[in-house]
């Protein structure tokens, strides 16, 4: 292991280690989140591992990867591309970290085939509350490495990991499957074979219109290549809605392989429009070609996290048997008439025990809920609270990274609180604060358009941290 690594890790055990023996809680600062709930530090209750940010190696050979949590997606891939390797599964958003993929859920179009991004991870490197440095594998520490998974930091911290990698190619290309209805959108992705294909996801722009989008890796362009990295180029899902729109029979094209995996960084999937909305910024193609700086997820997180505004906007994931897919569509579209939705089939984990798509079932469909303003607070909360009651009545689940009001009951109905708190005591974290807690939004924070602005013009993406 990296030298420089094994000392970082030294002083930030010493940390922990005296919270420990002081019996105080404490919270990890990683510097930057992906969370759409706005998140707040006070400065002598944190312990800072934004440094932790390195690719500390990689083995061309074996095809593995050691890393940092605070890598970033894009790091990460610029890394591997070297030795013309990938990680199987690549969130969609560059500044998406390892950590944050494994320990607050993550997963892609690359997920139907291998599951969410932890498993393809070999092992960790965690920190325990009371300071212990442990290697968590499938043979050491198996309990803390099935539990690190969607456990929020709550067991300890994640200082390392290791990555299997797959063979890279130049481009991936995308057949584009035109569907005309729920139905129709889950038997498609069902029939898709794992050893034929690379990608799946899907977008339904109504009830009776979507595409479900199968990609391939491949070295040759076999199709005109697009691309949606530039400035210029149009956003991701408007260039499928436009082009589904003048071929609605269907249609192939390829795309170079950093910019499909980082398709949707551009607008955020769609929910970038309703900054257009909040400003009353017109949204045309010029425009978005002039702002375009600050409407990448980098950019527009921060926004979030400023502005307050994600207390405004239903952002949801939801994650479902494939059986009860179609019942939790209609009945979004029934009670919200959202759409687009963005639909992405998992492999089942039920391992990992407090992941999302740890679900006894042979296939699930992650639907990415993402809505227009509702003003009135108590209405929004109202909305989240309706789709949650609506997830756990059909055995479903919800990403951590979105607003979260369940009850305490209602959380730990989907998850083992029994196997939570044994593992809690067993590593000393009885101290730390639980995923309930973590995730719950209890505070409502002031919307700051105007301070947002600033912010996003001129700084970079940091969380706050209060004295």
């Amino acid at each position: 292991m990296d030298k420089t690594h094994g000392l970082n890790v030294q002083r930030i055990s010493q940390q922990v280690e005296a919270f420990f023996k002081n019996k105080k809680s404490f919270r990890i600062f990683h510097g930057a989140t992906n969370s759409t709930r706005v998140l707040t530090f006070k400065k002598d209750e944190i312990i800072d591992i934004s440094g932790l940010n390195h690719v500390l190696s990689i083995d061309s050979k074996k095809h593995t990867a050691v890393v940092e949590p605070n890598v970033s997606m894009d790091t990460l891939v610029k890394a591997t591309l070297r030795h013309n390797l990938i990680p199987p599964v690549v969130m969609e958003f560059p500044g998406i970290t390892v950590g944050g993929a494994v320990q607050g859920n993550g997963g892609e179009s690359s997920s139907f085939k291998w599951g969410t991004f932890n498993q393809t991870l070999n092992w960790y490197e965690i920190i325990t509350a009371d300071g212990e440095i442990r290697t968590a594998s499938d043979k050491e520490n198996s309990d803390l490495f099935y539990a690190t998974p969607g456990s929020a930091g709550t067991l300890g911290i994640l200082t390392a990991a290791e990555i299997t990698l797959i063979p890279a190619k130049k481009y991936v290309e995308l057949k584009y499957i035109p569907v005309h209805s729920f139905e129709d959108a889950k038997n498609i992705i069902e029939s898709i074979h794992k050893n034929e294909s690379d990608f799946v996801d899907g977008i339904m722009f109504s009830k009776s219109s979507g595409v479900i989008i199968v990609g391939q890796l491949t070295d040759k362009a076999t199709a005109k290549i697009r691309r949606f990295s530039r400035a210029h180029d149009q956003w991701y899902y408007l260039h499928v809605e436009n082009t589904y729109q003048a071929n609605p029979q269907g249609w192939t094209e390829t795309v170079p392989l950093t910019d499909y995996l980082f398709r949707y960084d551009r607008g955020a999937f769609w929910v970038g429009r309703f900054a257009f909305e909040m400003f009353n910024i017109p949204y045309t193609r010029f425009m978005r070609w002039v702002l375009n700086p600050i409407l990448h997820t980098r950019k527009l997180y921060q926004a979030l996290q400023e502005s307050g505004a994600s207390q405004e906007h239903v952002v949801q994931d939801l994650v479902l048997s494939s059986e009860s897919f179609v019942q939790f569509a209609q009945f979004i579209d029934t009670e919200f008439n959202t759409y687009p939705l963005w639909l992405c089939p998992m492999l089942p984990d039920t391992k990992a025990l407090f992941q999302l798509n740890n679900l006894k079932t042979e296939s699930i469909i992650n639907v990415g809920v993402w809505g227009s303003r509702i003003p009135v607070y108590d209405d929004f909360i109202k909305a989240n609270k309706v789709i949650e009651k609506k997830v756990l009545a059909i055995g479903g689940k919800k990403w951590s990274y979105a607003h979260s009001y369940f009850s305490e009951k209602e959380f730990w109905s989907m998850y083992d609180k029994k196997l939570y708190d044994k593992l809690r005591i067993k590593y000393h974290a009885e101290s730390l604060a639980t995923i309930y807690d973590k995730i719950t939004v209890t505070k409502r924070h002031p919307i700051q358009k105007r301070k947002a602005v600033l912010k996003t013009l001129f700084g970079i993406a940091k969380l706050k941290i209060e004295k």
